[in-house]
């Protein structure tokens, strides 16, 4: 008798051979398939990472850097994954800046922290099977584990065996009149990975920080840089790769950034927190742990025209014991001062201590 072959819907594209001969990837609904950010929680956020084939944009802070963090995390994880990057900034030696990746945590590093974190939510063991993503982990051919997405240590650098090799190439604009040098060396780069509807061998990944910097001489030229990104997006989406490219919205005129950020797949901005706000420490618990803020302002959705609906769009950026990125929620502080951590003892139905008319 002949095997039982899985009967697949004609309205459904077969993934299973994308996990299993890559292990950065991951498929999701209607066809699409994730790269990770290199950052757990922006990934759940996003929906499982960036969507591949898909134009990602940053808008930087002008008072501080925190777009690198974004850059740092997603450079690392696909050198991780070992899969190719092309690597584009204003600065002389672009090549540096590979030295500053950050390098998964060990796997005691990683123990430690997962039993940290079931202190704090102090799960029942009956439930803990309902949380964590099953998907994180995807098996190889011969059985072992790799993590779709690592904890990346923002403290240890990554060894120099990743980004040695010849799957990354770094190139520095400063001194380019224009950008035609770039667009061809991003055609011939994701060239490498045109899309094959059969199997998805491989995916690369391409990082440009600080577009249009007044280090590049092409920073006036808002035109030709806005059909720089179009060209890019087209050969973005017919390929298996992920772009990203941070700008200063800053320097440009308010049309020009309202143009890059329409076309973009995926949006998202970066905004250093004052160091003393006490307005808004008030208004916000675990303030003074805060390094910045993350506004998702747009989510790539390809294959379809359902948009995405986020319970959130505004996310504080915390470093968890100074070494791992994290992205929280929002959380108002409590009117009458409290931390919020424990609940008042009181049989009042407000959380004052004042006798009021509701009181019980």
């Amino acid at each position: 008798m002949a095997a039982t072959r899985t009967r697949v819907s004609s309205f459904s594209r077969n993934v299973s051979t994308v996990t299993s001969q890559n292990s950065g990837l991951k498929h999701g609904p209607n066809g699409t398939t994730f790269l990770s950010s290199g950052i757990p929680d922006l990934d759940k956020i996003l929906g499982g990472g960036y969507t591949l084939g898909s134009l990602v944009m940053i808008m930087e802070d002008a008072e501080a850097p925190h777009h690198m963090l974004l850059l740092r995390n997603f450079m690392s994880q696909g050198l991780v994954h070992k899969q190719p990057l092309l690597y584009a900034s204003a600065s002389r030696d672009p090549k540096g800046f590979l030295g500053t990746l950050p390098a998964p945590a060990s796997a005691k590093e990683d123990k430690t922290r997962d039993l940290t974190n079931e202190k704090d939510l102090r799960i029942a063991w009956q439930y803990k099977k309902y949380f964590g993503d099953p998907q994180l982990n995807i098996s190889s051919n011969n059985g072992a584990q790799h993590d779709y997405c690592n904890d990346l240590d923002l403290r240890k650098p990554l060894d120099r065996h990743f980004y040695g090799g010849m799957n990354v190439d770094c190139v520095s604009i400063q001194d380019s009149p224009d950008l035609a040098s770039l667009q061809d060396q991003c055609a011939k780069f994701l060239s490498q990975f045109s899309r094959n509807e059969a199997n998805i061998s491989s995916a690369g990944r391409i990082a440009i920080q600080s577009f249009c910097s007044p280090q590049c001489k092409f920073a006036n030229m808002e035109w030709h840089m806005l059909s720089f990104i179009r060209s890019l997006k087209a050969m973005t989406r017919s390929s298996n790769a992920v772009v990203i490219v941070s700008f200063p919205p800053s320097l440009l005129s308010p049309s020009c950034s309202k143009r890059l950020q329409h076309m973009a797949d995926t949006l998202l901005s970066v905004r250093a927190i004052p160091d003393e706000d006490k307005e808004m420490a008030k208004l916000l618990t675990g303030y003074q742990d805060m390094v910045g803020l993350l506004n998702v302002h747009k989510v790539a959705r390809l294959n379809t025209q359902v948009p995405v609906i986020l319970e959130a769009t505004t996310f504080s950026i915390k470093l968890h014991k100074r070494r791992y990125l994290v992205l929280e929620c929002l959380n108002q502080a409590p009117v009458d001062g409290s931390s919020g951590s424990s609940y008042n003892t009181s049989g009042s139905c407000s959380g004052s201590t004042k006798a009021g008319s509701l009181d019980f």
